[in-house]
């Protein structure tokens, strides 16, 4: 679907005087982009001239300059060779040297010096000379090896210094290696020649079989070409008297194959640079055929050339020339230069360059493709195309597809969006007088251009409906020359929507010729030319409605010439970009353009690197990319311009492609992208970009039922329709609704709800949050639900609202209603079913189907459940029947519910379908109250029981006494104990109390206190004493000792237990109050010393532990800083893991895998690891290996890596400790100098301070970096391997290695508050 576009023309004729020499050869300096050429010999002069041509561009035009390089005679050697002549002209870029190779046998190098020649003149010297003379000569592509035929038949490889490699000779019996195999096919001898012979004969096998007869116009002359990776060379000669051959070489000089025989064949020949293909002519009476020959020398193919108007080939000495990436092939004729290109196995005649005269050479550029320099006598042809796809608007509606495709006369024109029509074939064909160059569509697709090489074509294009009907013709233009020797070459062409035709020619020079059409004549009015500088091609422009044209100057600046004015705009690229195209949004211009080698500019912002194609539609710019994928970048403002990841998995912008596949058209109307595989065949896609942003577009015109066609159509989430814009979704539920009309569609979107807001998961706007615009709130109003109310229901309750305010109720309608009842959450099958209710009493019919939609539906027994639960028998009859359920099931059931009174039935129901709070309610409306007791005992229905009979008071305490055992027998005492109290049952409340443990004691003495008869006073010590022992163990001293002291009155008992709670005050107040002074002594002192004791063991212990942890940490920090891998592995160092590996396994170090683990894959289980366990020390991934390596971590035992965490969580506890017993020694210390024991209190407090100091210290060093950070070898690691976690044994030290990594606040500790009585 490409087509060649001219983006660059110059001609050169030399000025200055040169004896009227012609150009003998040329070739490119790729370097620099330059052209050598030679003039001469000549019979006049026997000099040769080497000169270098060059182009430069600047602001207003672009300038050809020569400059002669060497002159020198060169006189025939062989005097049998009236005038030498150039073979091949080389230029080497790296040594500045250039290689001429003559006829006559010599081999010249000319030294080309950079800069100015200087006064001396250049070196020239002759390398070398073959007495017999050269027929052709050709360098290798790498420019190592030189191929020379002589005209003694031999072939010469030279090396790049001249060297002999190897020579051979060519004669009649390399003919012999032919690799092909006859066996007589074609002969009559060998053919069956009976009835039917013509139908059984063999299609692969040809009628005649050519036997190599010379073309009568065959010149003789010999063709060398090398193939593109300078492994094999192809020579076509003539073996004198039997036929032309072509001899394909090794790079050894091997002979590989000959060519079969074919009549006709000539002279030409050129290698396709990929190898696959050999390029030849065929001359038939009345036609020339292009041949194709494999490496082995077999036929592959030919197509024929078209034959100029009014002439033949009769003339024509064909040349055969591919371009460097093999996708062009030039033919030169008498006259003219022809380009072809291949897709689909159809040949395509793209260009037709007229040279007036003979073009005698046609040299390729070797690294642009489409740029060529072509030789004539009298000037030399400065030529660049590019591949270009033509396509007519991207903007709806006027989004018809249209793709223009040039071949030869004809212009194959497809409008996608009416056909999709494959390539060769196309839906529509243009023919011209005279072969095309260029197209152009309006900006609206209302006018086609073609401009062809006497004129231009004017098209006008209209649609019917959806269909696009052929164009017509509405004029032509026809170009004429004020003078004959004048040259007009038209280039480009651009037609605006007013009926304007721009056309882009090279007369001396560019100039833009303007056209406008004048509806009433039918005819083009000519406007003034004006000359177009520097200017190559028009930029496409991509809104509908604009009038202007655009054209890019070759250093990326934009033109307008719309009104044949010089308008320069601000916007420009940073340099020349063939494929470019502007977009206006909002009146900010933006321009995009593709450079050659991939890289993509919007204005002068680099977007990307690796842009095959693009194109642009109203909502984006799509791409195509070497990693072969198609990629949507949103249309915004240049800054804000996102390339998206390559990612296809999860961004809906990016999507993956076949390989090499281009950008052909878009059309936004269908949501389509149409895609060219480099074959040729064409691939439309539906990308989910494009797709959901005109679902977006059709939700904002309120196009619903497109909407969800597409939806439909395209697999996308139904959720979209409701999410994108829910406010305008809920207020216009009946246009909706008209819009999809099919009942169907509409009980598919309502099956398809769910609460999840697919614009913010899977269908996520991916414009950028500057670019978005706000969600929209949805107002209670509107949806008429609660704030609570979730999106399912709100929707089915709008459409369930529309359906039913209508006033003629269908079957379909009906249908609607159910399904939105159903499709709640949770489903309100009740309210479905009731409308089948009232539906039984109107039309039994219609209920019928009903009941059968709502079956589909919903699982019919939960269906039959509910009917059951309205107490609708016929109802639950209905159902039944669409169920599987054996009717000798339910059929009894049934008719003993009907013979049942009203409220029974109701309880039988609720109590089959287990809805047991209702069915206790009807037993209670049935005033059956001994069966409603035991039904509540039944099923545990207390509560719903007491609230049934709360102002019935004597059911009521019945139902509270079972409660209460109830409580008591699913050991939850206290509200046992609490619900026998209300009971006023002290005794039950007194046994649940005390069985409810010592939290209770205050409520189990109340209750114990007021029973009837009352506990004797034995009773009474006994249970407070039980409870007393019972809040010691609990450690609650303060409650014990209240019991002592309130219940019991047992000082001597109440005193011990304040001091275990370090309540010394209190122990020394009760002791002064109750009058009992002597147990300050007897009690409270030895519990201060007991306290003393403990405190300080406890502080003894804590110093020691501080002592022998924190050291050892700071050397466990300091060995993993230090060793690394050698911290993290000292576990499996001598006898670890090496130590369990089999004899029989060999532990050397080997290029295949390695035995030891890294730092990291020992605890990832990659690397060596994946190459089996003998190398590693990686336990395998199982549930018991973990349990057994989680004990490991618990331990922390010395030496492994687990100790360091476990030293660290143990001096965590410990300052916690500590920090938690400072406010009980402090109590401590000021009891010991309230009883005068002021050297404990002493020792006791420097004890605690001293102890307190260390947890201060060790909290600054331990805990200093809260947490160790990973290294820059951990980072990139756990960022390579993110989405992988490890399994069993591995995970639990990946979680110690997480735990150490993760920041950890560290303990806080208050300073300890010393007495100043003790003066320490």
């Amino acid at each position: 679907m490409r087509n060649l576009r001219n983006i660059r023309y110059n001609a050169w004729r030399s000025a200055v005087d040169l004896n009227g020499e012609s150009i003998t050869a040329t070739c490119w300096d790729p370097a620099k982009d330059e052209v050598l050429c030679t003039f001469g010999p000549s019979a006049q002069d026997a000099q040769i001239r080497l000169v270098r041509i060059s182009e430069h561009v600047r602001a207003s035009s672009i300038d050809i300059e020569y400059q002669q390089i060497a002159l020198w005679d060169a006189p025939s050697p062989n005097p049998d060779l009236a005038v030498d002549k150039v073979v091949s002209l080389h230029y080497f870029s790296d040594t500045l040297t250039a290689c001429l190779v003559l006829e006559g046998g010599d081999i010249v190098v000319v030294q080309v010096p950079e800069g100015e020649i200087p006064q001396d003149g250049v070196h020239i010297e002759i390398m070398g000379s073959i007495d017999e003379g050269i027929t052709a000569a050709s360098w290798s592509p790498d420019e190592e090896l030189l191929a020379i035929t002589t005209k003694a038949n031999t072939v010469v490889f030279m090396s790049r210094s001249f060297d002999g490699i190897t020579d051979m000779t060519m004669t009649a019996d390399d003919l012999k290696e032919s690799k092909h195999v006859s066996v007589g096919w074609g002969k009559k001898e060998t053919q069956f020649q009976g009835r039917g012979a013509k139908a059984l004969r063999d299609p692969t096998i040809p009628e005649k079989v050519d036997q190599g007869v010379l073309s009568p116009n065959d010149d003789g002359s010999v063709v060398i070409s090398w193939r593109g990776d300078g492994a094999y060379v192809a020579i076509n000669t003539i073996e004198t008297d039997i036929r032309r051959v072509i001899r394909v070489y090794s790079r050894d000089g091997v002979l590989d194959s000959v060519s079969e025989p074919v009549d006709g064949m000539e002279g030409a020949l050129s290698w396709r640079p990929s190898g696959n293909l050999m390029a030849g002519v065929q001359r038939f009476e009345d036609h020339v055929d292009v041949i194709f020959f494999e490496r082995n020398g077999l036929r592959h193919g030919q197509f024929s050339l078209r034959a100029p108007e009014g002439r033949t080939f009769a003339n024509d000495r064909i040349r055969l020339e591919w371009n460097a990436d093999s996708t062009v092939l030039a033919i030169t004729l008498a006259d003219r230069i022809q380009l072809w290109t291949m897709g689909n196995y159809h040949w395509y005649l793209k260009q037709e360059i007229f040279t007036c005269t003979t073009p005698l050479y046609l040299k390729w550029h070797p690294e642009k493709p489409l740029r060529f320099a072509s030789a004539a006598s009298d000037k030399l042809l400065l030529v660049e195309y590019m591949f270009e796809v033509i396509r007519g608007s991207l903007t709806p509606p006027y989004d018809y597809g249209a793709v223009a495709v040039v071949d030869g006369k004809t212009l194959k024109l497809t409008p996608f969006r009416t056909a999709n029509v494959p390539p060769p074939m196309a839906l529509f064909e243009l023919q011209a007088s005279s072969p095309v160059i260029d197209v152009a569509f309006s900006p609206a697709n209302k006018f086609v251009a073609i401009l062809h090489q006497l004129g231009i074509d004017a098209y006008e294009w209209k649609i019917k409906g959806q269909r696009s009907l052929l164009p017509s013709k509405i004029g032509s233009i026809t170009f004429t020359k004020e003078n004959p020797d004048q040259e007009n070459i038209p280039l480009q062409v651009a037609i605006t929507e007013n009926g304007v035709v721009h056309c882009l020619g090279f007369e001396k020079g560019p100039v833009i010729q303007s056209h406008t059409f004048d509806p009433a004549t039918s005819e083009f009015l000519p406007n003034p030319s004006i000359f177009a500088g520097s200017l190559f091609g028009f930029v496409r422009l991509t809104q509908a409605g604009s009038t202007d044209v655009l054209m890019q100057d070759c250093l990326g600046r934009l033109h307008g010439v719309v009104n044949l004015e010089d308008e320069l705009y601000s916007t420009r690229l940073p340099s020349q970009l063939p494929w470019s195209e502007v977009v206006d949004l909002a009146g900010n211009v933006i321009a995009v353009g593709l450079s050659r080698n991939g890289h993509l500019f919007a204005n002068s912002r680099l977007l990307m690197k690796n842009c095959t194609s693009f194109l642009i539609t109203p909502a984006h710019i799509v791409v195509t990319t070497t990693n072969h994928m198609v990629k949507f970048i949103h249309l915004v403002d240049v800054d804000n311009l996102e390339v998206p990841p390559d990612d296809p998995e999860k961004d809906e912008r990016c999507r993956s492609i076949e390989r090499g596949a281009k950008l052909v058209t878009a059309m936004p109307t269908n949501m389509s992208l149409i895609l060219q595989m480099p074959r040729g065949n064409l691939e439309t896609i539906y990308p989910r970009a494009m797709v959901v942003a005109g679902i977006r577009q059709l939700i904002d015109t309120k196009d619903y039922g497109k909407a969800y066609a597409h939806c439909r159509t395209q697999r996308v989430d139904m959720n979209i329709l409701y999410d994108h814009r829910p406010q305008q979704f809920l207020a216009n539920v009946g246009l909706f609704l008209e819009q999809l009309q099919d009942v169907a569609y509409i009980d598919l979107f309502l099956s398809s709800l769910r609460d999840e807001d697919v614009t913010q998961t899977m269908y996520r706007d991916t414009r950028g949050v500057r670019n978005q615009e706000p969600p929209e709130p949805i107002s209670d109003v509107v949806t008429g639900n609660t704030q609570g109310s979730s999106k399912v229901n709100t929707v089915c309750d709008a459409v369930l609202s529309h359906l039913q305010s209508r006033k003629i109720k269908d079957h379909g309608m009906l249908q609607n209603i159910i399904t939105a009842n159903v499709c709640k959450v949770p489903p309100a099958y009740e309210d479905g079913l009731l409308v089948i209710t009232s539906l039984l009493q109107e039309d039994e019919q219609l209920a019928e189907k009903a009941v059968e939609h709502i079956c589909f539906l919903a699982d019919v027994n939960t269906l039959y459940d509910e009917a059951l639960g309205l107490y609708h028998l016929a109802l639950a009859l209905l159902v039944a029947q669409q169920s599987q359920r054996d009717p000798r099931e339910y059929l009894p059931f049934i008719q003993n519910l009907h013979q049942l009174p009203d409220l029974r039935r109701k309880f039988v129901i609720d109590d089959h379908l287990n809805r047991h709070e209702k069915a206790l309610g009807h037993l209670q409306s049935l005033q059956v109250h001994k069966e409603a007791q035991d039904y509540t005992v039944k099923h545990a229905l207390y509560p719903a029981a007491l609230k049934l009979y709360r102002y019935d008071q004597a059911n009521l305490t019945i139902l509270t006494g079972l409660y209460a055992s109830y409580l008591e027998s699913k050991s939850r005492y206290r509200e046992a104990g609490l619900t026998y109290e209300s009971l006023k049952d002290y005794a039950g409340a007194t046994r649940s109390y005390r069985a409810a443990g010592a939290t209770c004691w205050r409520e189990c003495l109340f209750t114990a206190q007021q029973q009837e008869p009352p506990l004797s006073s034995d009773a009474l010590a006994d249970l407070a004493s039980t409870l007393a022992e019972a809040l010691h163990e609990a450690k609650d001293y303060a409650s014990a000792a209240a019991i002592h002291l309130d219940h019991l009155n047992s000082l001597e008992n109440a005193i011990p237990c304040l001091c275990k709670g370090y309540l010394f005050a209190d122990a020394m107040r009760f002791a002064v109050q109750r009058g009992r002074p002597e147990l300050l002594t007897s009690s409270v002192d030895p519990g201060l010393a007991e306290a003393l004791s403990s405190n300080t063991e406890f502080f003894a212990d804590c110093k020691a532990q501080l002592r022998a942890q924190v050291p050892r940490i700071l050397e466990l920090r300091r060995k993993a800083a230090e060793d690394p891998l050698g911290f993290y592995e000292g576990e499996t160092r001598g006898g670890g893991a090496h130590g369990d590996i089999p004899d029989d396994v060999s532990v050397a170090a080997s290029s295949r895998i390695s035995t030891s683990a890294s730092l990291f894959t020992r605890y990832t289980g990659k690397g060596a690891g994946s190459v089996g366990t003998a190398g590693t020390g990686v336990s395998r991934a199982t549930s018991k290996n973990r349990k057994r390596e989680e004990k490991k971590r618990a331990r922390g035992r010395k030496g492994t890596v687990y100790e360091e965490e476990y030293l660290v969580n143990s001096v965590r506890r410990l300052v916690e400790r500590v920090e938690s017993n400072r406010p009980d020694v402090q109590r401590l210390v000021f009891a010991l100098a309230r009883r005068a024991m002021h050297e404990r209190a002493r020792a006791l407090e420097s004890l605690a301070a001293e102890v307190i100091d260390a947890c201060g210290v060790a909290i600054k060093e331990v805990f200093a970096t809260a947490a160790r950070k990973p290294t820059e070898g951990e980072t990139t690691e756990n960022r390579e391997e993110e989405d992988w976690r490890p399994m069993g044994a591995d995970a639990v030290l990946a979680e110690n290695l997480e735990a150490a990594w993760r920041k950890q606040e560290p303990p806080t500790i208050s300073g300890f508050e010393r007495l100043s009585l003790l003066g320490s």
